[in-house]
């Protein structure tokens, strides 16, 4: 299973040109336009207007080829055919097939807009599910259990993102079905990771610092059990929530025990790809920032921006963050230079984190809208709101 934009394919053909003379046309590599057309990352700004006159269409309808991604799918594994056919026989060859459909849907989750992702991930949760409660086997049902939590747990974030963060009960449904299976099966990976999610609705979304850090401090207790890196995730998030409410001492002794816990991380722990010390940064920078300590922020996120190239909305995330540090410190010049960086990476991924925060950014450059350089900001701004 794969995302392209194959309706970018097409017009490029339309347009008389294989993928070798458009690059060429365009003095860039043939694998360039590959991974555009695999949706794996999108043109430069300074290109787009070449492009476009190649193509033979406007800036407008440019974007919209980019935004157009399809999830091809590959033919299901002929026993995932049958079973669903005949759902009783379900075994593990089909769990497994199950499981990569998902972890596949999940590599994609930094590369493509959600709204390409939520109808193939929920179309395979509902398959999960389904076969889930015609499953006999012990051994089977367990390993469903498990593909169904982490399902449910994706199925979740997908949602929240799609809404812009603005449906909190849809998404906390799929996270509550994913603790729940995750108990019954006994998971304490995906149970944990399930509650750390919910507590992100309450921080980012609900806008409830207490709620939120005591979500994530359910989830550190659960992840103690089995995971160094996802308790020192969830810490980072009791401080973050901590620094919502504006207790400084808190944040910075949860700040303290996430590192520690990060220290103690080793190639065994089965989430520390995932969940690296990187977000440390990240995490403490926005702790900063939530705390009026901009200076101190402004580092910390510079370091993050780097070191998430690969993790295109939660560097999103954290240009915004990094763009805002330097709004609150009267650095105008450098705010603009990041704010259009933000914006860059906001087009590409459509991240609901990084669209709420690139527009507060938005909102405090008013005091200089009167500035050339910051009404170019805010056509970007309104361009972005028109394309979502």
């Amino acid at each position: 299973m794969a995302s392209r934009r194959v309706k970018f394919a097409k017009r490029r053909k339309a347009a008389g040109f294989t993928q070798e003379q458009l690059a060429l046309h365009l003095g860039v590599e043939r694998s360039t336009v590959v991974r555009w057309e695999a949706a794996e990352n999108e043109p430069q700004a300074w290109l787009r207007p070449k492009l476009a006159r190649a193509l033979r269409v406007s800036a407008d309808e440019l974007q919209a080829l980019l935004d157009g991604i399809t999830i091809v799918q590959s033919e299901p594994g002929e026993r995932l055919a049958y079973v669903l056919q005949h759902p009783s026989s379900v075994d593990l060859v089909a769990v497994a097939h199950l499981h990569e459909r998902i972890r596949q849907l999940d590599e994609s989750y930094d590369k493509s807009p959600s709204t390409a992702l939520v109808g193939v991930a929920g179309h395979v949760h509902g398959q999960i599910t389904y076969l889930r409660q015609s499953a006999t086997g012990s051994r089977v049902r367990k390993a469903l259990g498990e593909v169904e939590a982490e399902s449910a747990t994706f199925m979740g974030q997908l949602v929240w993102d799609v809404s812009q963060r603005r449906d909190h009960d849809g998404p906390v449904e799929y996270f509550d079905q994913a603790v729940s299976v995750a108990r019954q099966v006994r998971d304490p990976l995906t149970e944990s990771y399930a509650v750390l999610r919910k507590s992100f609705v309450a921080l980012y979304g609900e806008k409830d610092p207490i709620k939120g850090l005591t979500l994530a401090d359910e989830a550190a207790e659960v992840a103690s059990l089995c995971s160094p890196a996802l308790t020192g995730l969830s810490l980072l998030h009791v401080a973050e929530g901590s620094a919502m409410a504006g207790d400084r001492r808190e944040a910075e002794a949860a700040l303290g025990k996430a590192e520690a816990q990060f220290d103690r991380v080793t190639p065994d722990d089965t989430v520390a790809d995932n969940f690296s010390p990187n977000e440390f940064n990240r995490l403490a920078g926005s702790c900063f920032l939530s705390l009026g300590l901009p200076d101190l922020a402004e580092p910390l996120l510079r370091r993050t921006v780097s070191a998430l190239v690969a993790k295109k909305k939660s560097q999103s995330i954290a240009l915004g963050n990094l763009t805002l540090s330097l709004i609150r410190q009267g650095k105008r010049d450098e705010a603009e230079a990041s704010m259009h960086q933000t914006i860059d990476a906001v087009e590409l991924t459509r991240g609901g984190g990084g669209l709420n925060i690139v527009f507060q950014a938005g909102r405090e450059l008013r005091p200089w809208r009167s500035e050339p350089s910051v009404q170019e900001i805010n056509d970007r701004l309104l361009a972005l709101m028109a394309a979502i």
